[in-house]
């Protein structure tokens, strides 16, 4: 990546020289966390090749997308339901928010205490660095919290944004709303479009969709297998890149890893030695290049087993029921899907707890590491009650709060280390 693509950027209107900084950054921090792994599968190299060209070949797809007369929408969150926007023959990606970019421009306008997320989100907008923000038609916020919702205040002044209301309770009014944001949304998507949704359409976006969870849940089922056949950064990097990249392709990438994994886990080849400690990791989504935590725990002798997160398990869980006939039917078993999302942001919430200890039993984790970004209240507020819960079943928990920042790497470590040597 690099020359070839200079053109692009500079029609995109990105700082070239900050860019090619970041992208140096980038790269060197790839080598070192995940190109430095022994025994990688071979079916890495396509997740390699996706990341190396995610500000590259990626970025030209979705321009000669938009050259052909599709939109592309870009959002931050898994309640955006991506079957609606597929089914208007859009693009939906995910959008820069994992990396401490552009923070003194996003401290002009942010609180100096606002999550590392947000801020990254503005910063990548504000530094002129995110090529997926600049390549969109339409950007997508939504009010998962309410450092999220004044933000997009100030992001609209910026970027073409759209909000979506989410509910913060489970009652059959809030489902109603949850109803009424996706009917309103699909109004949007097809005034955006100029087409029009139909049946048909919708029901090949949502088997579209559901084919990409069921590759990634194969995946994920794969590593509860001993010794564990992938490391746990790794299988970050597939759920990271599955909000990037084409879905049909990815979903087809993804088959033939797991037809690999299937044969190491049948030769019981892992990654790691069958006595390396299981460790599962809860909350906060860890979005590229947010790889810090999982290198830290993985460079201190356990393995990551699986992931409780909007970037994880929670947002390939459920499946939509592909049984509706019509475009109402099938909003109506959209809705029943993605209500089922357990993020910290409803109350109260008690089916995030029964599921962690669901998935920690299911993965045979030896013990979780509860990761929140510092500032970022709604899973701050939940470690109280997730560690009360999991004390009573007997698993052990490690609280982890941190940004984006690499100054605190040598004291997590430490603390990792000693929650490690504990489970021993």
């Amino acid at each position: 990546m690099g020359n070839d693509y200079v053109a692009m950027w500079e029609k995109l209107n990105l700082d070239i020289t900050a860019h090619d900084g970041l992208l140096a950054v980038l790269g060197n921090f790839y080598n070192d966390i995940y190109l430095s792994q022994e025994g990688r599968l071979k079916g890495m190299e396509y997740l390699d090749f996706v990341l190396s060209e995610v500000h590259g070949l990626r970025i030209k797809e979705l321009q000669d997308a938009k050259q052909a007369g599709r939109k592309i929408v870009g959002t931050f969150c898994i309640f955006v339901p991506e079957e609606i926007t597929l089914a208007a023959d859009a693009i939906q990606v995910g959008l820069c928010a994992g990396a401490e970019i552009g923070k003194e421009a996003a401290e002009q306008v942010l609180p100096r205490n606002t999550c590392a997320l947000i801020k990254s989100f503005v910063g990548f907008k504000l530094a002129k660095l995110c090529p997926y923000i600049e390549s969109c038609d339409l950007v997508v916020g939504e009010t998962t919290c309410d450092g999220k919702k004044k933000a997009y205040e100030i992001f609209r002044d910026y970027a073409p944004l759209y909000v979506m209301e989410i509910p913060q309770m489970k009652a059959a009014s809030d489902k109603a709303l949850l109803k009424t944001e996706f009917m309103r949304y699909l109004g949007e998507i097809e005034r955006l479009t100029g087409k029009k949704i139909t049946a048909e359409k919708l029901r090949a976006a949502i088997q579209v969709v559901n084919n990409r969870r069921k590759a990634l849940q194969r995946l994920d089922s794969l590593r509860k297998a001993t010794p564990s056949p992938i490391s746990g950064r790794d299988a970050l990097l597939i759920h990271q890149i599955s909000f990037y990249d084409d879905p049909v392709r990815f979903t087809h990438q993804i088959g033939l890893l797991c037809d690999e994994l299937e044969k190491r886990v049948a030769d019981k080849q892992g990654v790691a030695p069958e006595t390396a400690k299981r460790v599962m990791l809860s909350g906060c989504p860890m979005a590229v290049p947010n790889w810090k935590l999982p290198f830290v725990i993985e460079s201190s002798g356990a393995v990551i087993v699986g992931e409780e997160s909007c970037i994880g398990d929670r947002n390939i869980r459920d499946l939509v029921d592909e049984s509706g006939a019509t475009v109402e039917e099938m909003i109506d078993r959209l809705v029943d899907r993605y209500f089922q999302i357990d993020c910290a942001v409803f109350t109260p919430n008690e089916e995030r707890l029964d599921h962690i200890v669901r998935m920690a039993k299911d993965m045979k984790a030896d013990g979780v590491i509860h990761y929140g970004l510092m500032f970022c209240q709604p899973y701050a507020m939940e470690v109280h009650k997730v560690s009360k819960r999991l004390e009573t079943e007997g698993i052990p928990l490690l609280s982890i709060e941190t940004d984006y920042s690499m100054e605190d790497v040598g004291q997590l470590k430490t603390r990792v280390e000693a929650f490690i040597e504990m489970l021993r």
